[in-house]
């Protein structure tokens, strides 16, 4: 039996630090696409079903139009697909998974999506799924522990056992998803699976976390399908949806899939000289080819660099910037500028109030923090304005 494990679709996260609101419309519908790739994916390995292991979407009262959106989608699906609420759209009373509008959607454009909202076994004619629905936002208790005292003997002893969760395990705090660039700790929805019936268990399909990982040879966070944060580290790998291929009594095997399309960057690179202007934009250009409207970049910049180079940083930024989706910056490198252009600012003797403007800056230049960050702007602005 092969079934395709995925989770944290977030569909409809605003992207609110993506400034262009083009731009960001653009990721946002990125995230429906992906579940388009999932479809193939069921094609081409000839998938049973689909579970999505929580966070289907970004909140719990989603825009009617991303609602909409998402069912058109997972009705294309050609399986049965099946999800569990997350920490994002947790069920509950009053929540999205009941109301009318959801229920019609479904209905009408997605009948092989089932939403998991009670903790009990859900039999299918070859699987039994196991979900853990979170009912609220953060779960004092943990989510699966109503496995561990379930009679396993009321269900059929053949059958494949599936659980699906979301939540942090141990050692591995998961991501509150609060904002695109950061992780925080969790330290609600915490998830003992050490404390399940392992030998009557199969297969742990986890989300929460925005990384694929394998916490054992049976428990893995597929992370979500469409990258959506900058990365941090080896240890996440997002962008991936999990095939999986399980058996009764058997440790499953877990294929990760690539599902991501957009290209979330991190460069920290350091100027020893001027020259190394020209060693960035190589590569920047190796890193994005000809692509446009495809990548998001996470950009460092230290070292040192004269004026006229520090110029030539900010006509590749305004390049950069029309051609990412998203150019993050933290710019720390100094102003050492030459002594050509020293005495062209600060040695004027038919503009001494210029000069004095210009000495000024370069004293708090040298420093640190926002206020030498703007010095350095002005003294680079400065330079390009009395430069022919």
């Amino acid at each position: 039996m092969k079934f395709l494990h995925t989770a944290d679709w977030q569909l409809g996260k605003p992207f609110a630090r993506i400034s262009d609101p083009d731009k960001a419309a653009k990721v946002r519908n990125e995230r429906v696409e992906a579940i388009h790739r999932i479809g193939e994916l069921v094609d081409q390995h000839d998938a049973d079903f689909v579970v999505v292991a929580g966070d289907l979407f970004d909140s719990p009262t989603p825009e009617k139009s991303i609602v909409s959106a998402a069912c058109s989608a997972i009705g294309k699906l050609t399986v049965p697909v099946y999800a569990i609420p997350g920490n994002h759209d947790f069920g509950g009373p009053g929540g999205l998974w009941n109301q009318a509008f959801f229920r019609q959607e479904q209905e009408n454009l997605a009948p092989n999506f089932r939403i998991l909202l009670e903790k009990s076994p859900v039999a299918e004619d070859h699987f039994t799924l196991l979900p853990c629905p979170l009912l609220r936002q953060h779960e004092s208790e943990d989510p699966t522990r109503w496995i561990r005292d379930f009679d396993f003997s009321s269900i059929d002893p053949d059958k494949p056992r599936i659980v699906l969760a979301h939540g942090s395990v141990h050692g591995f705090e998961a991501s509150s998803g609060v904002d695109d660039d950061l992780d925080e700790p969790g330290s609600a929805n915490l998830l003992n699976l050490d404390r399940l019936p392992r030998d009557e268990i199969d297969y742990i399909a986890l989300g929460d976390w925005h990384g694929m990982k394998e916490v054992d040879d049976d428990a893995w966070y597929s992370g979500t399908p469409e990258i959506d944060r900058f990365p941090r580290g080896e240890q996440n790998q997002p962008g991936h949806t999990l095939l999986v291929e399980a058996k009764r009594k058997t440790t499953p095997k877990v294929e990760p899939v690539r599902t991501g399309r957009l290209g979330w960057h991190v460069i920290n690179f350091s100027f020893a000289s001027d020259e190394d202007v020209e060693r960035l934009k190589e590569l920047l250009k190796e890193r994005f080819q000809s692509r446009t409207g495809e990548d998001l970049l996470r950009l460092s910049l230290g070292g040192s660099l004269s004026l006229e180079a520090a110029s030539r940083i900010e006509e590749e930024m305004t390049t950069l910037e029309a051609r990412l989706l998203r150019l993050r910056r933290k710019f720390e490198f100094r102003i050492d500028p030459s002594e050509e252009e020293i005495t062209s600012l600060a040695e004027r003797a038919e503009d001494p109030l210029l000069s004095q403007v210009a000495q000024g800056l370069f004293a708090s230049a040298q420093g640190s923090g926002e206020e030498s960050e703007i010095a350095r702007i002005a003294l680079r602005e400065l330079y390009s304005a009395v430069t022919p």
